[in-house]
């Protein structure tokens, strides 16, 4: 039976997602320490509907929650924000959707979904057993019966069945979408045509870059009446667009000499001191390992210092100077083979008890295939492996350092108790607790404020208009560059911890210029340049990439009429080219004989019906061709029910695909986080 206190352990899906509800007030009342004024200020608008921080704020945290992820690293935190920012599209657009096509989850399907007779992946996650995993309906009984007096776990089961809710009705409409695909005789006859027809034959052709582009009449009108027609190409996410510069902060000649004599006094220090453990841990550089290594983990030189009980180092490598002695030595195995029963803290009297009897002979994979709440080693009788002693830190290492074949030791650390018996220990050799300082060549306090003091010059000199940044940026000696942020990005590409920039962008206006910003080791200020909320790319913008297809149109045309003749002889004549061969030709090809990669040129060989014949012109990337097959080899690879199968399959799986994007896409959304997040 799962009880509130286990599924806070065991389920943390279910109850911590109740944690943002606790912390939105907080954040809230913090709000203009975080950057922004107003009660509760807007972070997009999605179909109409605004966003506004706390409602972000509150999904972000039940996402983090249910996830079980946590903010690691930037890109840990991009993927939760995304989710979150997912999930409020499917509440503001799916479900509003949903319920006009009449799609909705109806009582008795909920309570199929919560009893497991149809199961729901939010329930399943929650409530199944670990140890078996099978859905525990017992488990769903405990929680509800302890959840009538529990505020917060309430709320978690409102979350849950929204969640599932949501689950079913998507599942509902791709199900819809699915059951609308249908391929048809022809597709299948073209598909088994596609699948094992081998063409070969010749072709001729002409380069657009064979043509002149003084014989081509191109006008101003041509590039708009092009964009016009064609302006879904151009629609865009809106951006902004800044001009940085990168003061780069690297240690001086003064700043290595210095290193390397303080290294020096403190290694001196570091070999002769009795107390090495107290003197490693007040020197903020210095580290003692949890673990304990062989001479095999070790350089050859650290292995013969430190296992002989010398000093290794100072001694300068991969830009670091380290120096290190060992703390304390065993003789233990080289590797253990492990097996382990996990049993939760609280469970302390049966841990005893089991151990009791394991002792006494019981079969270790079968208690814990039946009692280890580990379910990914307990299905295979506890079984973790054959693993180095080095793996092996803190109440591990000291519990396993004595012990032998057979032997099983009770280890609590955490949240877990955990049972372990060594049933294979290698042949025992000499093991090092490291204690070691490690100082990063790094420039120091002085040249950093002699950096930040240049930054700070050129931030002054910088302001008023681009031109001033530029000339800032030349006298500062400092290249400027170009980055653009899409609606949305949380950071600038090609530029390591720009989170905070990209924040600023976000709320800066056009000629605004930062203050000062760390990014990694340098300092960054950034100018922005422009703000572009179009929906479509200016034709300003894309007017040099239209100039270059209209080109090609009109080169195709000319070429075009420069063909004559009835056969391809004649026509390779009139383009002043010569016929080629090609061979291997399929529909999944990539590229033909001297063309190279022309997908047009590809589709319209294999489409080929006839030997012979000579084709019409085939519009190309890189030019035109003509082309005649002369031989067509036929397989038997694909079957006209295997093809039926494999396409209609595809089709159900591109449709389900791109629906829920093709509705996204419908919608108007507005995302604004990046000031925020």
């Amino acid at each position: 039976m799962a009880s509130l206190n286990t599924l806070r352990t065991k389920f943390g899906i279910v109850l911590s997602i109740v944690i943002a509800g606790a912390l939105l007030a907080f954040i809230l009342s913090l709000k203009t320490e975080m950057g922004f004024s107003g009660n509760d200020p807007r972070v997009g608008v999605i179909d109409g509907e605004k966003i506004n921080y706390s409602e972000y704020y509150n999904q972000y945290e039940q996402v983090k929650a249910q996830s079980g992820a946590q903010e690691s690293n930037e890109q840990q935190s991009a993927m939760l924000a995304n989710a979150a920012w997912q999930a409020l599209i499917g509440k503001y657009v799916l479900t509003p959707g949903f319920d006009k096509m009449g799609l909705r989850v109806t009582e008795p399907e909920r309570m199929s979904m919560v009893s497991g007779q149809h199961p729901s992946q939010a329930f399943y996650n929650a409530f199944a057993d670990p140890r078996t995993g099978e859905y525990n309906v017992a488990a769903v009984h405990q929680f509800l019966s302890e959840a009538e007096a529990n505020a917060q776990a309430q709320l978690a089961w409102a979350q849950l069945n929204e969640q599932a809710r949501m689950e079913r009705e998507v599942a509902k409409f791709l199900g819809l979408i699915k059951g609308g695909v249908y391929v048809n005789s022809l597709e299948v006859a073209n598909g088994v045509n596609s699948a094992n027809n081998t063409y070969a034959g010749k072709w001729a052709g002409k380069k657009y870059s064979a043509v002149p582009d003084s014989l081509i009449q191109l006008k101003s009108s041509d590039i708009k009446a092009y964009y016009n027609s064609h302006k879904n190409m151009f629609k865009q996410t809106p951006s902004r667009a800044l001009s940085y510069v990168v003061f780069e902060v690297s240690p001086t000649d003064d700043d290595m000499l210095a290193l390397e004599k303080s290294v020096a006094e403190v290694g001196a220090q570091f070999a002769a001191t009795e107390e090495l453990k107290s003197f490693v841990r007040a020197n903020r550089n210095g580290k003692i390992a949890d673990n304990y290594v062989s001479a095999k983990q070790l350089s050859e030189e650290e292995a013969k210092a430190l296992l002989d009980g010398a000093t290794y180092g100072p001694v300068l490598k991969n830009n670091e100077w380290t120096m290190a002695r060992a703390l304390d030595t065993k003789i233990v195995p080289d590797s253990m083979g492990i097996r382990h029963i996990v049993l939760p803290y609280t469970q302390e009297a049966l841990a005893d008890s089991l151990l009791t009897v394991l002792k006494g002979g019981a079969d270790f994979a079968q208690v814990a295939a039946q009692y280890s709440v580990y379910d990914a080693t307990a299905a295979n009788g506890g079984e973790v492996g054959v693993m180095p002693f080095s793996a092996f830190s803190g109440e591990f290492a000291a519990a396993l350092a004595n012990a032998k074949t057979g032997d099983i030791v009770k280890i609590a650390s955490g949240d877990a108790i955990q049972l372990m018996q060594v049933y294979r220990a290698d042949k025992p050799s000499k093991h090092v607790q490291v204690a070691s300082i490690t100082y990063p060549v790094e420039a120091s306090a002085a040249t950093r404020r002699d950096i930040h003091n240049q930054a700070g010059t050129f931030s002054v000199n910088a302001k008023g208009s681009v031109e001033a940044f530029n000339d800032a940026a030349s006298a500062a000696a400092v290249t400027p560059r170009i980055a653009s942020l899409a609606q949305g990005e949380r950071t600038i590409r090609g530029l390591e911890d720009s989170r905070d920039v990209a924040r600023w962008a976000y709320g800066a206006e056009v000629g605004d210029v930062s203050e000062i910003f760390p990014v990694g080791k340098d300092y960054v200020i950034a100018m922005l340049t422009e703000i572009d909320d179009n929906e479509f790319a200016p034709l300003e913008k894309v007017s040099a990439q239209i100039r270059a297809q209209v080109l090609r149109d009109k080169k195709y045309d000319y070429i075009v009429k420069e063909l004559s003749g009835s056969t391809l002889d004649e026509q390779a004549k009139s383009l002043g080219t010569e016929v080629a061969d090609f061979d291997n030709v399929t529909f999944g090809a990539f590229y033909v004989n001297g063309p190279g990669f022309e997908p047009r040129l590809i589709g319209a060989i294999s489409s080929t019906t006839e030997k012979g014949v000579l084709s019409a012109p085939v519009k190309g990337l890189s030019g035109v061709y003509v082309f005649e097959v002369d031989d067509i080899q036929t397989s038997d690879k694909q079957t006209a029910e295997g093809e039926k199968v494999r396409a209609q399959a595809m089709a159900e799986s591109m449709a389900q695909q791109f629906s829920v994007q093709a509705i996204q896409q419908m919608a108007k959304i507005q995302d604004l986080r990046g000031k925020y997040f």
